[in-house]
């Protein structure tokens, strides 16, 4: 029924047995929903109904989220001109070649289906659609005689219809028609054309059939060909009829008068009496109309399916109940449905195929939000849903797993032991422990030889001691890193390396005083001794442990999961707690280095029975090389990296000093005894 119809204020005396096409399209955008046609076409006529019914029907496929590919309109006229068949022409052709596989075919008129079976159009292959019909055309009755060898493209079809009902004694009134019984020869022309192909010889319309014989009767049809149980329009129509009776006898009863004075009433009068009718029809379901003159029904879903003999048989898939729970409304039976042959499967509708979980959508302003690219999600990102709009972080404990639609543990990952670069770092440091030991143990056994004299032997003891604790330190920086790990490794780093440092400091301090003091008159001579180098250690080391004291109580370094380096992986290290205090603590060790490195140039031209400052020169050199090289490699390096590089300085600085300032001795107390003698030194000093 027109939409238009609807609006009381314009029309409030007009009532109905067919409901408006809103239940319709309630129906119809559900059946797309179920099947997931998001993308599909409407094909119409130019009546002004119709345009405006399916104008209607676009706005409510949109705003349900589906899109429209074209609407389409045909000319209701009898005889097309050139100019509109060549329009016909270009309007199959891009039907055809459309993506929306799904064509909606709404019209008050059959017309449109017999103009698209005619022959003259059946050069555009339409059978490649699937077709859903309005109530008005899926009736497809109209698809006999000359039609029926030739429209196929509706094979398959769905289409809404009001529900069928059976009108008492009209069968056997259909049954006794006949060409001498009926009064209107016109209509029973048009009728036993259609039913048998023949025309009546009283009444030619040079149709091309044969004249009928007179024996033809309307019960030898088979119930494809002629349903007399069943009717849809037909019984709207009986319904309106027994409306209007049930109106009249109401008012004649309330107002007897009427009929006994036989009196003349308005036809307004009897509105009141429509508007209350209520009653059971025959197939036992309550009549009345609504407050805007409209009757609430269901609607059959049916399947039209052409099987072998050519000729179109419809099946009851569903229904759809406009009254009934939102999620209860529309029924389909999708087993029973037989689609087109083109379709070897529920045919698929959409401009954009869905995008599979992982994937998110992407939309182009410029197209339907149906028409959509799909793009994979971002990293640290996942979607577990299809067509998701937005893809989903994952929490900062776990990671999208190698499709994105779930989100699986981290790996948590350290520079452990086991990790072959732990491994390697580990055996280096017992390694050279080990050498340091025995560097030790060497000092010790030859404590009384000159060249161990010479050197200053309390802060050889205390140097090489705390190089082989620098040595061992690093490997607190391997393996799982906890609170006290954390807080331990980098202000025993730090402290063991200033002592390391000071003692150097302290031996290079003391060969310059202790070359100065054999001057004549000079103020050094009184500081030449144990107690001296003793002090000095003691000031550089309190500036570290100040730093490192002052670093635990503001803010000392704690554990924590570094998740942005590296995808995938949790990297658990330590974080230095404050950035300041760290590089401080570097910066003093760096600072005692170069003064180091300072002082033993200048005194590197001393005798050689103080050669040692040559040895720190070359050693403060490599340590402070290894140093300012970290810098970078530290701030660039992430994760376990950052860990491997600290070892890496650690171990290079440590062994640069015991190398330099150790190795040498070592070979001359082992492999050169002869030059370890006071009369070697003195004959040296002397020389020079």
């Amino acid at each position: 029924m027109d939409l238009q119809f609807s609006d009381r204020t314009e029309f409030p005396f007009f009532y109905c047995t067919v409901p408006n096409d809103y239940p319709q399209f309630s129906g119809m955008i559900q059946l797309l929903n179920l099947f997931r046609w998001n993308w599909v076409g409407i094909l119409t006529s130019n009546d002004e109904s119709d345009q405006r019914g399916s104008e209607e029907l676009k706005k409510e496929i949109i705003r349900s989220g589906s899109c429209v590919a074209f609407l389409e309109v045909i000319p209701l006229v009898l005889l097309l001109k050139d100019q509109q068949i060549a329009r016909l022409g270009r309007i199959f052709d891009m039907i055809q070649k459309s993506l929306a596989n799904v064509v909606i075919m709404y019209s008050t008129s059959s017309y449109l289906v017999r103009l698209i079976c005619s022959n003259t159009y059946y050069k555009f292959n339409l059978a490649g659609k699937q077709w859903v019909l309005s109530t008005a055309v899926s009736s497809l009755n109209e698809l006999k005689g000359w039609y029926i060898s030739t429209c196929v493209i509706f094979n398959g079809s769905l289409g809404f219809a009001i529900p069928k009902g059976k009108i008492l004694g009209f069968k056997d009134f259909l049954y006794n028609i006949y060409p001498s019984t009926f009064p209107d020869p016109f209509i029973l022309q048009s009728l036993w054309i259609q039913a048998f192909f023949c025309e009546l010889p009283y009444r030619p319309l040079r149709t091309g059939f044969p004249n009928c014989t007179g024996k033809e009767a309307l019960s030898d049809l088979s119930v494809s060909e002629f349903d007399v149980d069943n009717f849809r329009f037909t019984y709207s129509l009986y319904l309106s009829v027994y409306a209007m009776a049930h109106a009249l006898n109401n008012m004649l009863t309330v107002k007897p008068q009427l009929l006994e004075h036989r009196m003349e009433f308005l036809p307004w009068q009897l509105n009141q009496y429509i508007k209350e009718v209520r009653f059971k029809t025959p197939n036992g379901h309550e009549f009345l109309f609504d407050e805007k003159g409209e009757v609430s029904t269901r609607y059959d879903i049916i399947n039209w399916v052409m099987p072998s003999d050519k000729t179109y048989t419809s099946i009851n898939v569903g229904s759809f109940n406009p009254l009934a729970p939102k999620n209860q409304q529309l029924t389909v039976n999708q087993s029973a449905i037989f689609w087109n042959p083109h379709f070897k499967q529920t045919p698929r509708s959409v401009c954009s195929e869905s995008c599979a979980p992982g994937y998110r959508k992407v939309f182009d302003k410029q197209k339907p939000i149906c028409c959509f690219d799909c793009f994979p999600c971002a990293e640290g990102e996942y979607s577990n849903r299809t067509d998701a709009e937005n893809c989903l972080k994952c929490p900062e404990d776990q990671w999208p797993n190698e499709k994105k639609v779930e989100c699986i543990t981290r790996l948590i990952e350290f520079l452990s032991y086991t990790d072959p670069l732990g491994a390697i770092f580990t055996s280096t440091a017992i390694v050279f422990s080990i050498v340091n030991a025995l560097v030790l143990s060497i000092f010790i056994k030859y404590r009384d030889t000159p060249l161990v004299k010479a050197n200053n032997q309390e802060l050889s003891y205390i140097l090489l001691v705390f190089l082989m604790l620098s040595f061992l330190c690093s490997l607190m920086f391997i393996g799982h890193p906890g609170n006290v790990t954390c807080l331990i490794q980098q202000v025993a780093f730090g402290i063991i390396f200033t002592i390391v440092v000071s003692s150097v400091l302290a031996k290079t301090i003391i060969v310059l005083i202790a070359f100065n003091a054999t001057k004549p008159r000079s103020k050094l001579s009184k500081w030449v001794g144990s107690r001296v180098s003793s002090y000095l250690l003691f000031l550089c080391s309190s500036g570290e442990v100040v730093i490192c004291i002052i670093w635990l109580l503001i803010s000392p370094p704690f554990p924590e999961y570094d998740t942005q380096s590296e995808p995938g992986k949790m990297i658990l290290q330590c974080n230095e707690g404050s950035t300041i205090a760290f590089y401080s603590m570097i910066g003093y060790i760096g600072f005692l280095a170069f003064l180091s490195f300072i002082v033993a140039f200048l005194a590197r031209n001393l005798p050689d029975s103080f050669n040692e400052a040559q040895h720190i020169t070359f050693s403060m050199l490599v340590f402070c090389s290894v140093w300012i090289s970290f810098i970078p490699a530290y701030l660039s390096a992430k994760g376990k990296y950052m860990v491997a590089v600290e070892i890496f300085a650690i171990l290079a600085s440590s062994a640069g000093l015991l190398g330099c300032i150790f190795i040498p001795k070592c070979y001359i107390i082992l492999l050169r005894p002869e030059l370890n003698k006071r009369g070697h030194l003195i004959g040296k000093q002397n020389f020079n």
